[in-house]
């Protein structure tokens, strides 16, 4: 059987305050014509069923231009493959806090061929392919109680379809960092892939397998928290081959997303600071137009900001679709003793000391280096938001 695999859509993302002549936000215009490619492509490929692994909208209320656009394109994907069952869970973007709110994703049951499951975990039996799909949304996993992962004996191929973050030690291995907080950790021994024909999931937004049978799509656009920690790779969506047990990355066209090399400011002139950036600007292959760049520069104190080129700066903004002069000051020196010079230790050095010295493990469940480990990725990640 060969199933496509999507996730992370992130339909309504919206960033930068740039406008489309249409009046849409830029990125929300991105993400969108990343999506009509995915379906475009799909329909090409001739699947014999469609898993959607949660995260369909950025927000639990999104736009009704992006509800419209969603709904558009799956009763167009349904259309035009009459009979292939499309399953769709809800991530924890799409999921509300309250269960009074609802889930907008339960519109998308009014088109035929759509499976929707927004909050228990529960089997879908698609008969026409003597399937189960044992879907666990963002809501499922938020229980007390995870269910048994169990796959249906009876039937001729079981898949798992998840939204949320995999530990255990094939994971450790393999997801590079937090790409998204608030999704929910099942351990990979739980899962346990080698009892399924496919464990097909969600909520890490970069492609990655983490079992033959087991893979994360990644987005189809770049959406993360912190997108600069997956600037390099490609998004799409993957189509997985149950025979051969083989799976194909599709890559869709997205807008560039551009991490240059840091510089470091220190001993540096303006002048020096000046002609760096501009080295690095220039060395863009194709220019600076339509790209979201950032440059970080370390260790430079606040004098050399206020002198910098900063009329060239924005002209460089005003080419670029998003230039980010990501400029951090030097680490603040203080005296202790008799006199003698100490670095203040960083707040990322300070939770370490903290979790490896004098906390004391509340589980025996909980690994004290993996705990450190994510403490640093958390602050990485908020110190690139900022």
């Amino acid at each position: 059987m060969k199933i496509a695999h999507l996730a992370d859509l992130h339909l309504g993302f919206r960033a930068y305050h740039r406008i489309t002549p249409q009046g849409v936000n830029v990125r929300e215009a991105d993400v969108a014509a990343a999506f009509r490619e995915a379906i475009g492509r799909t329909v090409a490929l001739r699947p014999e069923l469609i898993l959607v692994a949660g995260d369909v909208f950025h927000t639990v209320r999104p736009s009704n231009a992006a509800i419209a656009e969603a709904f558009r394109q799956f009763s167009s994907l349904l259309a035009q493959l009459p009979g292939v069952p499309v399953v769709v869970i809800a991530g924890n973007h799409d999921s509300p806090r309250s269960a009074d709110t609802g889930n907008i994703l339960t519109l998308f049951r009014e088109i035929p061929g759509m499976h929707v499951v927004t909050e228990e975990a529960q089997p879908v039996y698609l008969e026409e392919i003597d399937t189960s799909v044992f879907c666990l949304p963002h809501t499922a996993l938020m229980r007390e109680h995870l269910p048994a992962l169990e796959p249906n004996p009876a039937v001729g191929t079981n898949i798992l379809l998840m939204h949320g973050t995999v530990g255990g030690s094939a994971a450790e291995g393999k997801l590079r960092y937090v790409s998204e907080f608030g999704g929910v950790s099942v351990e990979d021994t739980e899962i346990g892939p080698e009892r399924w024909d496919y464990v097909a999931l969600g909520h890490y937004h970069i492609v990655t397998d983490l079992a033959p049978n087991m893979w994360y799509a990644g987005g189809i656009e770049r959406t993360s928290t912190n997108i600069w920690m997956e600037a390099d790779g490609p998004k799409g969506f993957l189509l997985y081959d149950t025979e051969h047990q083989s799976a194909d990355f599709h890559v869709l066209d997205t807008r560039h997303v551009i991490d240059l090399p840091r510089l470091s400011a220190r001993g540096s002139s303006v002048e020096e600071i000046d002609a760096g950036i501009r080295t690095a600007a220039e060395a863009i292959p194709g220019g600076l137009d339509g790209k979201i760049v950032r440059l970080v520069i370390t260790d430079i104190p606040r004098h050399a900001v206020r002198d910098l080129n900063h009329r060239r700066v924005r002209e460089w903004k005003a080419e670029a679709m998003h230039f980010h002069l990501d400029l951090r000051p030097p680490e603040v020196m203080r005296v202790v003793g008799y006199g003698a010079p100490m670095r203040r230790q960083t707040l990322g050095e300070q939770v370490e000391g903290y979790l490896r010295k004098h906390w004391n493990l509340t589980s025996t469940a909980i690994r004290r280096e993996r705990l450190i480990e994510l403490g640093r990725e958390y602050l990485e990640a908020t110190g690139e938001e900022g």
